[in-house]
């Protein structure tokens, strides 16, 4: 398709892209619903189980180290201080800490007694588990066992840190390991993507959107200051991607539909939709014709994708 994302080489693509029999199932922050969530040890199950893509965040500390964690402040739920205590309440920005500080929490799991907790019933309880650096997991994707992961970066901004700043930091960790043809840098903040095609040319960029009427998720809604105003938008969001130069788009399932799948593929989009837990919704997306699923039950994903007969 002349001068659509699919005319640009991209191979990382391929491993988010569907073919006959084939569809991708990404570990959603390594396997969520399964491990502790942005973990070197969730990232190692999703290895060991034959998953070959994984969705994760990348914050900058103070110091300015990638490190690979969800909010933007250390979360109570998944907190224990080095005393192996619940924080009493969400703790200090990551970025106003550095690397060495990071190291004095343990996000080995889920407090279940907390509303985000109830929510992860099968989550393994571990302990003495850190704040990974980005670099933890690049050397991971380096290691025989790691040599066919690939990697949806999901790049966080950060108010106090200029884009430009966090991406470099970001996309040097990445160069330094020539793991490039695997990494994909992946945004609600469509501004920041713009960043990433000047800074870093030989990565795709993943769009993420997220429609407000379906925002009713307060542990995973993007801030409203960072996604664009979709109401705004002259034509439809498929549409406005391909318009910025992007590759692939990674819409909150409840707002896939099976016609948007059809124009985003029509534009050369594939469609890798998150985070999609049930099986009823993983059938559904199927359907829908989405390349792959964002999830954090990869288990229950395995399961529906071999009972019609697919690979991943």
């Amino acid at each position: 398709m002349k001068g659509s994302p699919y005319s640009q080489d991209f191979p990382q693509l391929n491993a988010f892209r569907s073919k006959p029999g084939f569809r991708s199932i990404i570990g959603h922050r390594g396997a969520r619903g399964l491990m502790p969530e942005n973990s070197i040890e969730g990232f190692e199950y999703i290895v060991e189980n034959d998953i070959l893509a994984i969705e994760f965040d990348v914050l900058l500390t103070k110091d300015e180290v990638p490190v690979i964690t969800h909010d933007f402040h250390l979360s109570k739920a998944i907190t224990r201080n080095a005393e192996g205590n619940w924080l009493s309440e969400d703790g200090p920005r990551i970025s106003d800490l550095t690397v060495s500080e990071l190291q004095m929490f343990d996000i080995g799991g889920v407090d279940k007694r907390s509303s985000y907790g109830s929510l992860y019933p099968e989550q393994a309880f571990l302990s003495g588990i850190r704040i990974p650096k980005l670099s933890d997991l690049l050397d991971l994707a380096c290691r025989p066992e790691g040599q066919n992961l690939f990697m949806l970066l999901e790049i966080k901004s950060e108010p106090s840190i200029q884009k430009s700043k966090i991406i470099e930091n970001i996309v040097l960790e990445i160069e330094k390991r020539s793991l490039s043809n695997r990494s994909v840098l992946h945004s609600f903040d469509w501004n920041l993507l713009k960043e990433c095609r000047n800074l870093a040319p030989a990565m795709p960029r993943s769009y993420l959107s997220q429609l407000p009427e379906s925002s009713n998720d307060p542990f995973d809604t993007p801030p409203e200051e960072i996604s664009p105003d979709f109401s705004s938008l002259n034509g439809s969001i498929p549409e406005a991607i391909q318009a910025a130069g992007g590759h692939l788009w990674c819409p909150y399932f409840k707002d896939v539909t099976a016609e948007l799948v059809t124009e985003s593929h029509h534009l050369g989009l594939p469609v890798c939709t998150w985070t999609v837990n049930e099986i009823e919704d993983l059938e559904n997306m199927l359907d829908m014709g989405v390349d792959g699923i964002i999830t954090d039950y990869t288990d229950r994903a395995k399961n529906v994708f071999k009972s019609r007969g697919l690979s991943w």
